[in-house]
């Protein structure tokens, strides 16, 4: 054993030579403590990993009502397809006419707005005065939240007793030819289920407690429909969208049912919007059936500016295309949120709390 010398007995260059040797001792043991507690960190983070990812929710299950969206879906997809195919293959004049289920009348109680299409001249061609023989009306359901109205549209019908010619003004254009809502009721159905994420079974009750019960089949062919002729505007949006230098680009799954199986597939929603910088504001969701990379490339085009996106390896054939790259700070910010989860970093706080400028 080893005895600790007199330091009243040791020279100074004997003391200055321990005092070295002490504080190279000291700096070796703080070293290594750094190093354990470095160790410790990593191994603190890792369990708070596993334990998040072993005891965290992992995946839903489907309930009624989740259930009844998907219906909701298949409803909206069968409405639209009928109504493209409508448009694509027109059915012949000469077709026998299919009998039409025979509709029920508005509601009395309705407060009635009367909208008269008179022609503009009465005047027959022949030089006679034309006599108005009759009318023709239809209603249209329109809707204020909270209270429905309807449009009572009268037709006159002009005839010539000298040569019985008969004019009428020509019936408005409808979003939905034939149908009973006004433009102004589609607006509110569908700003209502995409903006304002109220599923169809909900706005069936709200009708219903504003004195109309609009079946949920009806909502979802209404949405169908109007979404076949909302594809002009959404072809605009697209090209006012690729028509600026910086674009975010983003995917998400959702569960798609598949067709004749009663269970579903992951599906994906792309996303492309403008900059928070940019005069436009604007958003354009692109539907896949998968999460191939070949889907962002055929909406891009051949658009060369810049992609603000994830490192999801779908985009790196764009990059080598003419696109440049630009990293999502958002996808940085997690890595700071799992240090402050699994140690409560105070560093790693701030920078969790303040949003980086991809995320505003």
């Amino acid at each position: 054993m080893t005895c600790a010398p007199d330091l009243n007995e040791l020279t100074p260059e004997q003391l200055r030579a321990l005092a070295a040797q002490l504080l190279s001792q000291v700096d070796t043991m703080g070293k290594k403590i750094h190093r354990d507690q470095a160790v410790i960190e990593q191994l603190t983070h890792e369990i708070a990993l596993l334990k998040r990812y072993k005891f965290a929710k992992r995946s839903e299950q489907l309930s009624p009502d989740q259930i009844s969206l998907l219906d909701e879906l298949i409803d909206t997809d069968i409405a639209a397809i009928e109504a493209e195919l409508k448009a694509l293959h027109p059915a012949p004049v000469t077709a026998q006419p299919r009998q039409q289920p025979k509709r029920a009348p508005l509601p009395a109680q309705f407060p009635r707005t009367l909208i008269h299409h008179e022609p503009d001249n009465t005047q027959c061609a022949c030089g006679c005065q034309l006599k108005r023989i009759g009318e023709d009306v239809s209603e249209k359901l329109d809707y204020t939240p909270g209270t429905f109205t309807v449009e009572r549209h009268i037709r006159g019908k002009w005839v010539c007793n000298q040569c019985e010619t008969l004019i009428q003004a020509p019936v408005p254009a409808q979003v939905i030819d034939k149908g009973i809502p006004t433009a102004g009721l589609l607006a509110h159905v569908m700003v209502a289920k995409y903006a304002d994420h109220l599923p169809l079974y909900r706005q069936e009750k709200i009708f219903g407690r504003a004195g109309l019960a609009i079946a949920r089949s009806t909502l979802a062919q209404w949405v169908g429909q109007t979404g076949v002729q909302l594809q002009p505007l959404v072809d605009a949006l697209r090209e006012a969208v690729l028509a600026q230098g910086v674009i975010h680009a983003d995917e998400t799954p959702v569960q798609m049912l598949a067709p004749g199986e009663k269970k579903t597939h992951r599906a994906y929603v792309w996303a492309y919007c403008t900059t928070p910088f940019a005069d436009l504001k604007a958003v354009v969701y692109d539907f896949s059936p998968s999460r191939a990379g070949e889907h962002a490339r055929h909406f891009l085009g051949s658009w060369d500016g810049k992609l603000v996106c994830d490192d999801f390896a779908g985009y790196k054939a764009s990059f080598e295309q003419g696109i440049t790259e630009i990293g999502c700070m958002a996808h940085a910010r997690r890595k700071f949120y799992d240090l402050h989860v699994a140690n409560k970093n105070q560093l790693a706080s701030r920078r969790c709390t303040r949003p980086p400028a991809s995320m505003k």
